[in-house]
């Protein structure tokens, strides 16, 4: 397992934002004085790279960010910590002073716009109608399920001051130039943190029929909210995305193959539900040990992407440490056989983990100790079955967020 954890520490470190936002402020002039707002999980990065980039040129910064995220003070930036994935008071306390920050501004002044996953949660104004609570419930509701993120960022723009384009629009007639750290699938700008600063795709219809799709219901008020609908044009913005999954899976890959492996990169676009992409995991590893296909040991199977859970049970856990636990069954026995699924941004849902790893022996040595597999995934309870067994990968946080890397390493 140590080259898993090797492999793990140098991808997430190539895909830190820091050399990714100088390179934008290089290729790009911003005129007048500039106002920084960063949100999301690598807020505080993205804001260290921009404030030593542009230097005195910054005439104002906010940095929106997840509890335990910040790295320390930096010179002319306040820094509000809140809630994710669930949005709390500093959620909506961090936007409104954004939004204060951005008011008044000419169209002489630039607001360089920072964000992260994440932001869909940390950077919330309901709109008018639409209580803190609400949006809490609702966004409960969703996660629960098993929808994904896009899909659930749809509904989140059409409840929001600040997303779908409204942030920027609040902005003007000041220039939004927004440097943007992807962890959605194939980048759809509109929804990453929500597309504070991206005109809006998607439609109040859409949102009425995503609800409708999952059985949730909503009171009046927020489907008047909804209605509202999203800009669907800015003429004040302009967008560079600086990292993505492909980023990291390749970083992944190139690691993998200086250990020694044979690479494959199976996909960057992983996005069913995390115990069935678990049970793919392991067949495809199995296939390899048994029949030397599509790829033949020593080797490394690289998907990278966003699994879903679908909440059944009262247990903890996250996505990447339920792939891991569902995968434990598939490789039960195989002992040269390595798979570890891991959030990029080092939290996997409501945990302190990063995600999991299990190997060959997983299985054997939890029925050695009376534990059932089975059981803890029906009460989606990976976490503490992982914990017991050694089997969580615990990073903190680490200033990226560009989804989630899963591994299968054959010996």
């Amino acid at each position: 397992m140590a080259d898993a954890h090797i492999i793990i520490n140098e991808s997430i470190n190539a895909v830190l934002p820091d050399a990714a936002v100088r390179r934008a402020l290089d290729r790009t002039r911003l005129s007048g004085s500039v106002t920084v707002i960063a949100i999301g999980k690598a807020a505080w990065r993205m804001a260290r790279s921009a404030r030593d980039a542009l230097g005195s040129r910054v005439r104002s910064g906010l940095i929106v960010t997840k509890y335990g995220h910040a790295e320390g003070s930096i010179p002319g930036f306040e820094i509000i910590e809140a809630g994710h994935p669930i949005p709390d008071c500093n959620s909506m306390l961090g936007a409104q002073k954004a939004l204060d920050i951005v008011d008044g501004l000419t169209a002489n002044d630039t607001v360089l716009l920072l964000v992260s996953g994440g932001g869909s949660a940390l950077f919330e104004r309901p709109l008018p109608g639409v209580t803190l609570e609400d949006a809490q419930s609702l966004t409960k509701q969703l996660l629960s399920s098993g929808a994904d993120i896009t899909r659930i960022n749809v509904i989140r723009k059409h409840l929001s001051s600040v997303k779908g384009g409204r942030f920027a629009k609040a902005c003007a007639p000041a220039s939004v130039f927004a440097v943007i750290l992807s962890d959605v699938l194939n980048d759809p700008l509109d929804a990453i943190a929500s597309g504070p600063a991206v005109p809006d795709t998607s439609t109040s219809e859409d949102a009425l029929a995503i609800l409708n799709y999952y059985n949730i219901t909503i009171s009046d008020n927020l489907r008047q909210a909804i209605l509202r609908e999203t800009p669907k044009y800015l003429d004040n913005v302009h967008t560079q995305i600086t990292g993505n999954v492909e980023q990291l899976c390749n970083a992944a890959g190139r690691c993998a193959e200086r250990l020694g492996y044979k690479t494959m990169i199976l996909t960057t676009s992983l996005d069913c539900e995390a115990r069935e992409a678990g049970t793919f995991a392991a067949a495809i590893a199995r296939e390899i040990r048994n029949a030397n296909q599509p790829v033949s040991p020593p080797c490394a199977v690289i998907m990278g992407g966003e699994t879903v859970v679908r909440v059944r049970g009262g247990g903890k856990g996250g996505r990447n440490q339920e792939l891991a636990l569902s995968a434990a069954r598939g490789i039960d026995g195989f002992d040269d056989i390595v798979i570890f699924s891991v959030g990029s941004d080092g939290t996997d849902g409501p945990t302190d983990a990063a995600g999991g790893m299990v190997n060959g022996g997983f299985a054997a040595r939890c029925r050695s100790e009376g534990l059932s597999i089975d059981a803890y995934l029906n009460d989606n309870d990976a976490y503490h079955l992982l914990r017991r067994m050694d089997g969580l990968i615990v990073t903190g946080p680490t200033g990226t967020n560009v989804n989630d890397l899963t591994v299968i390493l054959i010996k």
